[in-house]
């Protein structure tokens, strides 16, 4: 009894200091509240701030070309409980899609959950979307609840949906058709109401042919497709891009550094395998380490200097100096 109190404190005061310390991440609130989650009966309940979407980034998507279809689907269907599935390479920004989609939504007061599916090994993957109660399994030593529990009432983001394994897929649908559950080591029935928004980089339709994704799973999530093109698919926005990280970098900070035209010139001709985060992670590595006021290619890191140089050669389409943001 005694921890849990001190625990409950913890939390207290770290809610209270949560405007003001922003380094205390989503992750460390997470952690908190594995630690101070305990059944029903116990005093301490699970609470924590969650993460909000830079809206800054979501109206720099607004003014991407090929992006505003995209925008108005999510637009339209966002006040709606439709499960999405969104499709595209790794980097283009689909889970900013989900979030854009939850804080434009009626749930935007409720809690935006995301789960990896990729990242969990296949023996705790179903603990962590379900919840165990105590003495479940091994090393259960407290009941916790699942994503599902702690997304009732908002948005549950599956990231990487291509790689759950098959047995969750048939407990997934489930919880799709019904919105119920139990926890493992529990035959108490849970019920929820959450919205699914699923992402994947993988062609499920492939999958369901080698029998590896359930054809069943797949129509459930894939009520709203969402497509998102990769960088090299839209160069075009990416002078557009490149102002909008420009200015997000120089405010943070503190600089008002430019981009040389021979820089564009090369970021147009390069591949950009990472997409929109190698392209927003280059930006901020140039603005923090330049010295000068002008990023020129020399500027340019050591790993990507050879592919970015070669890009560059026989390129040339802008006449002006510098790109000011």
């Amino acid at each position: 009894i005694v921890m849990n109190v001190l625990l409950y404190v913890l939390r207290v005061v770290l809610r209270l200091l949560h405007p003001f310390t922003p380094y205390v991440t989503e992750e460390i609130w997470h952690l908190i509240s594995d630690i101070t989650m305990r059944d029903e009966g116990d005093i301490i309940v699970a609470s924590w701030p969650q993460k909000e979407v830079d809206i800054s980034d979501v109206k720099a998507i607004d003014f991407v070309e090929k992006m505003k279809e995209v925008i108005k689907t999510c637009l339209k269907i966002a006040k709606t409980k439709a499960s999405v599935l969104i499709r595209g390479e790794s980097g283009t920004g689909k889970e900013l899609i989900a979030k854009a989609i939850h804080y434009n939504s009626d749930r935007a007061q409720a809690p935006f959950i995301t789960i990896n599916c990729a990242a969990i090994p296949e023996t705790l993957l179903e603990a962590e979307l379900f919840g165990y109660e105590k003495g479940a399994f091994t090393g259960a030593y407290t009941s916790k609840p699942g994503k599902f529990e702690l997304a009732d009432g908002g948005t549950l983001f599956l990231d990487e949906i291509g790689d759950l394994p098959l047995p969750l897929q048939a407990k997934l649908l489930r919880v799709l058709q019904e919105q119920t559950f139990e926890r493992l080591g529990s035959t108490k029935v849970i019920k929820v109401d959450v919205r699914i928004i699923a992402a994947t980089n993988r062609e499920l339709e492939q999958m369901i042919k080698k029998g590896e994704f359930r054809e069943d799973l797949y129509w459930r999530l894939n009520v709203v497709p969402i497509y998102l093109p990769s960088l090299k698919e839209r160069i075009e926005d990416i002078p557009i891009l490149v102002d909008h990280f420009l200015n997000k970098f120089n405010s943070h900070y503190g600089k008002n550094v430019k981009i040389n035209s021979d820089v564009l010139n090369i970021f147009l001709k390069y591949s950009w395998p990472g997409n929109v985060r190698e392209l927003e992670n280059l930006i901020e590595r140039l603005v923090l380490l330049c010295e000068n006021e002008v990023i020129k290619k020399e500027d340019l890191p050591h790993y990507s200097h050879v592919a970015l140089m070669n890009a560059m050669i026989g390129f040339k389409v802008l006449n002006n100096p510098t790109l000011s943001i």
